[in-house]
């Protein structure tokens, strides 16, 4: 079709898309480039700013290597990660799904650990936690042998593969559930940390004035044949960003209550001050069981 007026454009491609043969593929397109062209017609796109944006987008792949994803910062940055998880999981509503955002830092094969293990792979400052989680169905009843793969970040707002210092797959293990659905482990409370903004997403975000921090969390992934594989950021009750999370990502029915101890009550001999307990419950549902591609393969060779 020879174009001879900008009001051709949308119709011209929406027709050769027609072409494509996969019909979700056809419709996800199809909406994709009608909301795009009507984006640009409703800002008045200067050529400048269409120029910038591309930039932006490219720089977004340039930022991208194997121990680092910028855009699955991004997508979580501008709450569509956060979007796309309450459109897919749960009732759509306020406390309806305990999933949450699978996060830029999950690897895969993470070191089989048993139930009651520590996760702490090298020397961790931290104060020592003892996490108790249970899988439930739709139904109530608990999960018998799901999979779980528990990580997080150390005391100093790290992930082991941002941070050369630490083990490989330090603050990470793969759990199963027990008869009664559940798992537990020992590790270190982790702390709230900022985002990286030595690229494009700290652009954006300095752009609007915000910060870069997000609340603490504990990442749980729970795999079972015949349910849906969950992600979940279980978020520490007392953080001060828990209302202003950098990804949009908090919900009420992840906050967790990492409740404070003292030494008497340790369940550990070896735990001779302040310690933390987190008790948590997730509801999986039917569904396909899938592992997801890491977002990152490798390991930062420098901090941060």
């Amino acid at each position: 079709m020879i174009i001879n007026h900008e009001r051709q454009i949308t119709k011209a491609v929406l027709a050769e898309l027609k072409r494509a043969e996969d019909p979700r593929f056809r419709q996800i397109m199809s909406a994709a480039v009608r909301h795009l062209h009507a984006f640009a017609r409703e800002v008045k796109l200067s050529e400048a700013e269409f120029q910038q944006a591309c930039a932006v987008i490219a720089r977004l792949g340039q930022h991208t290597t194997a121990s680092h994803n910028e855009v699955v910062l991004c997508a979580g940055s501008l709450g569509l990660s956060a979007l796309v998880c309450l459109l897919n999981n749960g009732d759509r509503g306020p406390g309806g799904t305990t999933a949450n955002l699978l996060g830029p830092f999950w690897r895969a094969d993470s070191p089989r650990t048993a139930n009651g293990e520590s996760i702490v792979r090298s020397p961790t400052p931290g104060d020592p936690i003892f996490v108790n989680a249970w899988v439930r169905n739709t139904g109530g009843q608990p999960v018998a042998g799901a999979e779980v793969d528990v990580w997080h970040s150390s005391s100093e707002g790290l992930y082991e593969n941002q941070d050369p210092a630490q083990a490989d797959m330090n603050l990470r293990g793969k759990f199963t559930t027990d008869a009664d659905g559940r798992i537990s482990f020992r590790s270190i409370k982790p702390v709230g940390y900022p985002i990286p903004v030595n690229g494009p997403v700290g652009d954006l975000l300095r752009a609007q004035g915000r910060h870069n921090m997000r609340p603490a969390h504990i990442h749980f992934l729970i795999y079972k044949p015949g349910y849906k594989t969950q992600f979940s950021q279980i978020y520490s009750a007392d953080d001060p960003y828990l209302d202003s999370d950098v990804q949009f990502a908090v919900t009420t029915a992840l906050i967790g209550q990492y409740v404070q101890h003292d030494y008497r009550s340790a369940p550990a001999a070896d735990v001779n001050g302040t310690w933390f307990s987190l008790d948590q419950h997730f509801v999986i549902e039917p569904g396909e069981a899938r592992w997801p591609q890491p977002p990152i393969t490798g390991k930062a060779e420098a901090p941060g």
